[in-house]
């Protein structure tokens, strides 16, 4: 998921902070944490017992958010008016209001509007973050005893109450929502439902006056639930036939890049035991009809960013793999173990450590000198580690130190083109493969002189890219150095387009496809513009999207490697981003291997996965329809199976609240 969309699904939180004893029914503050410490708060202001303010302040990375809220109850404590302004975490404007009056709802945001007559008022669902709203909204549901409540501008809210602690004088209360995405949203109230703790990501909330000793007891009971319910699906979702076997087939051939007609392909023990024109086994095999459609290899995202509930979504596409691209250690580490498991439902994992230099733009793991990054090179080594990914805010000068531990140790180099150096030179210095392609962009329009550390990386991309000639010799030349040292990229185009060319009132054109088969909350999250663009730069940011594509095709034509990743939506964004690349001009064919055994001779697995071949691990989909054809057609997966494994993707999408995109076949 894109990173504003991240926060959209994961801040349904508070963390709440009691001052002076004069202010504990007035105010409430919450503490908002990451891993480099205090990044920002929510606070809520009581007027009266009806109106309400609130101002959410934080940040991380070069990302920041900032929201005035302003709320007024009924009789009952229901909202009745409700106005939100800001910016979200990439600049765009926040402008969002609910009213309720004479027997009519209206809502309006910069992307949506509606009303609706209703006798009496219902619940809101922002499609902004907020905090008093979200107070108001459990107060009432505790106060009432209730565990559903209908919501604007569709659904129901269910609210369960799972476990109850006491911290300091405190009874907090851990709570599942769920009924307005994918999977249910996991946090921490008091008695009068006021947000308390909530655990996400690399961040977390607290409320002001607790200690972090307390919120890790906390955490862990939060986890323990999300784990139980991952689990629960987990179970009810995963097929386990003691053989499988694909009858008249089309196997797509990756040495060949061809389909190869009416074939049967048998699966014993999580291996492919044979593929055929025609295989006599005894009937005791589970018989799948594959007429009309294509099995292809299991799917590689080369740029994730892995936690417990995206798993699913992998699943569900067909990604049996990913190379996770920046975590915490703990946090991969037990990700890797459930997958590995199939107690939670999720890709195989590859794992590249994240590094940055620590500044007030660093992100994840930072560290403030070069012998502290080299121990770093050495503790991914020492990890079973595949790579070290390196971020915007790493001295230059420290790139071929890195670079030569890292390849002494057998890792590869890979990264963000840190601010005030060009790719030309972190290429030279001994990156091995470069993440996104903004940083091709900026080798000609940031050079060596711009701190783009900050969104200058984004807006550059936006202003100046389609405007750079693809043709020129400066660019002939450092083409051309990529492809001689062999040097990888990894595009995300279609994060890079989300974030460029999103506009306001409109579903984000890289999921529109998908955008009628989400739930409401999901699908209002894919609308808007996620920068601030100003008007002259419009037209311009939009043609950045075509500008993406002639570079795809340049690299692709030159024979740089190209490895497929999201950073985005798991899943969901890997179909895009392949289609995107048959857009820019590249052959399916070849697209088709770039996301299979390209990827897995990247990561040095080829003799064991990514081609269907007699022998190797059955990571497979099938899918409805010839995607040598029609790219799309991976969007149909029918069956996924990840080794002994076998998912049915229309079961999982019904699981989460997803209308399936085709039925899948019976077992």
């Amino acid at each position: 998921m894109t990173k504003q969309n991240i926060l959209k699904s994961a801040l349904f939180i508070g963390a709440v902070s009691l001052h002076a004893p004069l202010l504990q029914a007035q105010t409430i503050t919450n503490n908002i944490y990451s891993e480099k410490g205090l990044a920002g708060t929510l606070t809520q202001h009581k007027i009266d017992e009806q109106n309400y303010t609130a101002t959410i302040e934080f940040g991380w990375n070069n990302r920041r958010v900032a929201v005035d809220e302003n709320l007024t109850l009924n009789a009952e404590g229901v909202p009745v008016e409700i106005t939100l302004k800001g910016i979200s975490p990439f600049g765009a404007p926040i402008d969002e209001m609910f009213k309720y009056e004479e027997g009519v709802a209206k809502w309006q945001s910069l992307n949506e509007a509606g009303q609706k007559k209703d006798e009496s008022v219902d619940f809101y669902s922002p499609s902004s973050i907020n905090f008093a709203l979200d107070n108001a909204t459990m107060r009432y549901a505790f106060h009432n005893g209730q565990t559903t409540l209908d919501v604007y501008p569709q659904g129901q809210m269910l609210i369960e109450k799972l476990d109850t602690r006491k911290v300091k004088n405190q009874t907090v209360h851990l709570v599942a929502t769920s009924g307005l995405g994918l999977t249910p949203n996991f946090a921490w109230y008091d008695e009068d439902g006021n947000f308390f703790a909530k655990n996400f990501g690399a961040m977390y909330v607290l409320r002001d006056g607790y200690a972090k000793e307390q919120f890790d007891q906390l955490k862990e009971i939060q986890e323990e639930a999300e784990q139980t319910f991952l689990e629960g699906l987990a179970k009810k979702l995963t097929h386990s036939p003691t053989s499988l076997l694909i009858e008249n087939v089309a196997v797509f051939d990756s040495e060949t890049k061809s389909l190869l007609p009416n074939r049967d392909v048998l699966i014993e023990n999580g291996r492919i035991a044979k593929v055929a024109q025609q295989i006599n086994e005894s009937s005791e095999h589970t018989r799948v009809d594959g007429k009309g459609k294509t099995l292809i290899p299991g799917l590689w995202d080369m740029h994730g960013h892995l936690s417990k509930n995206n798993g699913i979504l992998n699943i569900a596409n067909g990604v049996t793999s990913v190379r996770d691209m920046g975590n915490k250690h703990d946090n991969i580490m037990e990700i890797q173990a459930l997958f590995d498991s199939n107690k939670v439902l999720g890709s195989r994992v590859y794992r590249a450590g994240f590094m940055d230099q620590y500044s007030d733009n660093s992100a994840g793991l930072s560290v403030k000198s070069l012998e502290e990054a080299l121990d770093t090179v050495d503790f991914f080594a020492d990890n079973g580690y595949v790579q070290v990914k390196l971020y915007s805010s790493i001295d230059p000068s420290w790139v071929k130190p890195i670079a030569e531990r890292a390849h002494s140790r057998g890792l590869r180099l890979s990264g963000h083109v840190p601010a005030f150096m060009t790719a030309e030179q972190a290429v030279k210095n001994g990156y091995d493969e470069i993440q996104h392609i903004n940083m091709l962009f900026l080798n000609f329009l940031a050079g060596d002189e711009v701190d783009t550390r900050t969104k200058k990386r984004f807006s550059l991309m936006g202003e100046q890219a389609s405007q750079l000639s693809m043709d020129s010799p400066e660019m002939n030349q450092f083409i051309k150095l990529l492809a001689d040292e062999r040097v990888v990229v990894d595009p995300t185009v279609s994060t890079f387009r989300s974030l460029l060319m999103a506009e306001n009132q409109k579903v984000d054109g890289e999921f529109a496809d998908i955008a009628p088969h989400m739930p409401v909350n999901f699908t209002r999250a894919l609308k808007g513009a996620q920068m601030h663009i100003e008007e002259n730069f419009k037209t311009s940011y939009q043609q950045s999207g075509e500008a993406m594509q002639k570079m795809l095709k340049k690299l692709y034509d030159a024979g740089v490697p190209i490895v497929p990743g999201t950073d985005s939506i798991a899943g969901f964004t890997l179909i895009r981003e392949l289609a995107l690349y048959v857009d820019a001009g590249i052959p399916a064919a070849d697209v088709l291997n770039m996301a299979t055994i390209d990827s897995a001779k990247l990561m040095g697995v080829a003799h064991k996965t990514g081609s269907i071949k007699e022998g190797k691990v059955a990571d497979l989909v099938l899918v409805d329809g010839d995607p040598i054809k029609d790219i799309h057609a991976l969007r149909n997966a029918a069956l996924v199976t990840k080794g002994q494994q076998v998912f049915k993707p229309e079961e999982i999408y019904q699981a989460i609240g997803v209308k399936p995109f085709i039925a899948s076949p019976a077992l």
